[in-house]
Order: C-alpha cells, then structure tokens, then sequence
C-alpha cells in the first residue's frame, strides 16, 4: 500500500499488545515508518489513532522507535510528521507532533542498493519537493535554507545516476544524505502547497 491505513495501525496496536513490546522497530520507507508512529502513539496515550489529527495532540511521548530507512525520500524515519489514511473519510490525516520523531534513526545506502529504479525516482523527487517547499517557506531561517540548498545540490547530481545505476553505493549515499537534509529543512520550515494538494488527490 502506499500509505498506511488506519487499519493498519489498529492491526499493528492489537499485535504490540498481544505481544506485549515495549518498543517498535520499523524498516522501509515513509509507509511503514508513518504506521509504527501511529501504533507507537497510540500505544501510550490511548485512544485512538484519529485522536491526533492536527498539531502536537498528544500529551505523551509515544513509545521508543527506531526506524530503519530503506529509501532516500520521504525523511519519515527523522521527522515529526504522520501521515495516516482514513479509508472511510477519504483523505489523508496529517499528525504534527513533537512526541512522533523517532528515538533512533538509521540511514544506510547498503539498505538502498537494491530499490528499483522507478521507486528510487519517485522517492528522490519527493526529498528534492521537501526542499524546494522549505526553501520558499515562509517560516525558512537560514539554516533551515542552508540544509536545504544543499539537499537540492546533492539531489542534483546524484539521483539521476541512482536511477541508472541502483548499485552506485557513492549515488546511494549522498541520497540518503540529501533525502535527511531535506528532512531536517523540511521538519522546521514545514511544507506547502505541492504536498497540500497532493494529501487531496492521495486520500
């Protein structure tokens, strides 16, 4: 699936409390890294997923996770940004909060060697949106600008060479680099109208 449901995350709290963990692991991209802030969000302020909608909801933090990122886009696995799908409203629910960033984050290109050339595209193309918005952001600071151009000087001259080669390590790499600093302009400055719309044509 391409984003997370909300059935996904109660499937996911219902197998956590089975099983009784203290904490969530997850590996993937923006999908799987979104669902395991879900499940761990709700896992220790109750209720239920649809609780936290909106900005900063919750009143505890949410049970430690580490998200081990297997694509170079989405930046899900370091910032504070969910987003969650209602299936019945149709639309995609966006959690803002600070209680969502993971614990611990890993980016390791060796993880990324073997993602095909069309996700690899799709996922660069996301971080280089993350730090074009950022960048023209009305609440961007200089650092936030400077981890973005910088982002969209790496997205420059390595994707293309990601998509053609999916084993250039160096190509890899300076995604995962590119892809984290678009996240951290992003996760400051915040997004705008090309993700606004695109929750709107997603859901």
């Amino acid at each position: 699936q391409p984003n997370p449901t909300i059935t996904n995350v109660n499937d996911g709290l219902a197998l956590l409390k089975e099983n009784e963990c203290d904490f969530v692991i997850s590996l993937g991209g923006g999908s799987p890294h979104d669902c395991a802030k879900g499940i761990a969000l709700v896992a220790s302020n109750g209720g239920k997923i649809g609780d936290y909608e909106g900005v900063d909801q919750s009143a505890k933090p949410m049970l430690p996770l580490i998200a081990i990122n297997t694509t170079a886009g989405t930046a899900s696995e370091m910032t504070r940004f969910c987003i969650i799908t209602d299936e019945e409203r149709h639309i995609k629910m966006a959690i803002v909060d600070k209680h969502t960033t993971p614990l611990i984050s890993v980016n390791d290109p060796e993880l990324m060697l073997a993602k095909p050339a069309s996700l690899t595209a799709a996922t660069g193309m996301d971080a280089l949106t993350h730090a074009i918005e950022a960048y023209v952001s009305i609440a961007a600071t200089p650092i936030t600008d400077a981890v973005a151009i910088k982002a969209i000087e790496l997205i420059q001259a390595h994707l293309r060479t990601a998509v053609k080669n999916g084993e250039n390590l160096e190509a890899r790499e300076q995604m995962a680099y590119a892809q984290f600093m678009a996240g951290m302009a992003f996760n400051n400055a915040s997004l705008g109208y090309v993700h606004a719309m695109a929750h709107q044509l997603g859901g």
